[in-house]
């Protein structure tokens, strides 16, 4: 049985998109699994085992929940449609996009089924691996807003549309941390979601915690902010997990967006972190920092950087993997075991790492794999900092899926031994040996499952056509189309690592270049001068908690501040 529940908090469009797709993933697991529980999902009203769906809160801005509306979801998911399935894209009107793509729709996911692909409640309560839709939806061109690709029901008290912000256009935009935090402190806006917690919260026969997705480059930090201090101060005890979500970024010439990305993203880091019991900036921007740096590329993944449907769905990947050990249902650790695991010593912010795909040669032995990268790992950070490469990790949570627990995914029978992780005969004994030689003296936990990340429709068509339909590599290129993976294995590990001292630490030197008078009109949002200065000395003092003591992850520019 599964440790407990989990509810969770969705702040901002990117973060819906990532919790549409992480959604669509758990949703698309094969029924009955022994090995992942739903512990993040509810149980459905009228004697039903299972709704598959999300114990979610969703805080968007108005215009970002396309077809949603403001009337949320369906009570429950509608029986699954077991007659032929039709499918069509809706056709523009004239001279524009379509009202669905404007996010302009008006009513609730009753209107259309799922709210999804324009399709008959019919069609769409079918399972995602029954829909069939066309090659360009998946292009991911007419994707607007991340209802456009949710394919799970929503509970009626899930969406919360804040009416105070538009979602499109220039005027009227969240896009201050003051904004964000005066927002939650509003009495209606707090009673509200308050409400919603505590019904969430009593529906759980033992909550674990809360999952807060929430975007780290707008206002939303602010809300935040607020919302994680809430929890802190109303469930003491209970696990906090919150994942700090900024999208890849764009026209960074824009002076007042930029320095109000970094201004947010540093307030944000800071406030999240403090209420949090673990904090995780997660992005695939090369770097947070004012100077852009190129967008993390994977070598079996050919995505769009600049759609949030594309890489919103990487980090889902990685999200849904990172987050097993809690919801294991042979794991007897918690939200907050993981945590501890890795806040020690003052170390809040944890940076995360993903193989997505994991590299499994097809007919090859996970021995045979892990031997080819003692240096370079195969895994990418997801954190955004410059340093790619191996650092002192002090701990980590590593998770493996996908993979046989035999350890040999298809290894010869007489094979001559190639490593000494040979020697280890089943998949857990040989990451552990391989954890252990490649990060000597670190704390590390690990857990292998042989449930793959399932990559069905609305998940894009984006896999190399090196891969196989369960995501393992192949010598030359498959005779079917990329669109056939349906799975993939994944390696991820969440680190309390010295990279986190890069990332916080440049974070803390481009906002000591700041001359924050340019900036009067952050600042009249609600946070006073004083207040940011004490924060950016806090992200300093949250970089020194990582360095390593040995000399060679201080820059000369911090000795010469000192």
């Amino acid at each position: 049985m599964a440790a407990g529940e989990a509810v969770t908090l969705q702040l901002g469009p990117y973060a819906g998109c990532v919790g549409s797709h992480w959604w669509g993933l758990q949703a698309a697991a094969p029924r009955g699994s022994a090995e992942l529980g739903s512990g993040a999902l509810l149980r459905a009203a009228g004697g039903r085992e299972e709704s598959r769906t999300p114990r979610l809160i969703a805080l968007e801005l108005k215009g970002g929940v396309g077809s949603l509306g403001r009337g949320a979801a369906c009570p429950e998911a509608p029986a699954a449609w077991r007659g032929d399935v039709a499918s069509y894209v809706e056709q523009p009107a004239a001279g524009g996009a379509s009202p669905r793509d404007r996010g302009q729709r008006t009513g609730d996911a009753c209107s259309d089924g799922k709210g999804s692909f324009g399709t008959s409640r019919q069609d769409a309560s079918s399972a995602p691996a029954q829909l069939d839709v066309s090659q360009d939806v998946y292009s991911g061109s007419s994707m607007q807003v991340w209802s456009d690709y949710l394919n799970v029901q929503l509970h009626p008290r899930s969406i919360y549309v804040i009416q105070q912000y538009n979602h499109n256009g220039e005027s009227g935009r969240l896009e201050a941390f003051g904004q964000g935090e005066r927002l939650l402190q509003e009495h209606g806006c707090v009673e509200e979601l308050e409400d919603r917690l505590h019904f969430y919260v009593e529906e759980c026969d033992y909550l674990q915690g809360f999952q807060v997705l929430c975007d780290l480059h707008s206002g939303f930090s602010g809300v935040g902010a607020k919302v994680t201090e809430l929890l802190y101060d109303e469930y003491s005890g209970k696990g906090i997990l919150t994942w700090g979500l900024t999208p890849v970024m764009h026209n960074m010439g824009d002076s007042q967006k930029n320095f109000y990305r970094l201004m947010n993203t540093a307030l944000g880091i800071v406030h999240l972190s403090s209420h949090s019991s673990l904090f995780c900036p997660m992005s695939l921007n090369g770097s947070l920092g004012l100077k852009p740096q190129p967008p993390i590329t994977f070598p079996y993944i050919n995505y769009d950087a600049s759609l949030n449907y594309h890489s919103s769905a990487i980090l889902a990947a990685a999200l849904d993997t990172l987050t097993v050990p809690y919801r294991l249902c042979s794991s007897r650790g918690s939200m907050m075991h993981l945590a501890e695991t890795l806040n020690f010593s003052g170390r809040k912010v944890a940076a995360a790492w993903a193989s997505v795909p994991f590299p499994a040669v097809y007919g090859h032995s996970l021995p045979d794999v892990l031997h080819t990268y003692q240096q370079d790992l195969p895994w990418k950070l997801l954190s955004s900092c410059r340093e790619q490469n191996v650092s002192c990790c002090f701990a980590q949570s590593v998770v493996l899926r996908g993979i046989c627990k035999e350890g040999h995914i298809s290894s010869c029978p007489g094979k001559q031994p190639t490593s000494p992780l040979d020697a280890f005969e089943t998949a857990e004994q040989i990451l552990q040996q391989y954890l252990h030689a490649v990060f000597p003296g670190a704390f590390s936990t690990f857990h292998v499952l042989e449930q793959p990340c399932m990559t069905r429709p609305p998940y894009p068509r984006f896999f190399s056509p090196l891969l196989t339909r369960q995501g393992f590599l192949l010598d030359k290129p498959s005779s079917y189309s990329a669109a056939a993976v349906e799975s993939i294995p994944v390696l991820t590990s969440l680190q309390s690592s010295s990279v986190l001292h890069t990332l916080l630490y440049s974070l803390y030197k481009d906002l000591q270049k700041l001359n924050t008078r340019r900036w009067a009109s952050f600042f009249s949002a609600g946070v006073e001068q004083a207040d940011f200065h004490e924060a950016v000395e806090a992200l300093r003092t949250l970089s020194q908690c990582y360095e390593t003591g040995f000399g060679d992850d201080k820059s000369e520019d911090e000795t010469d501040s000192d």
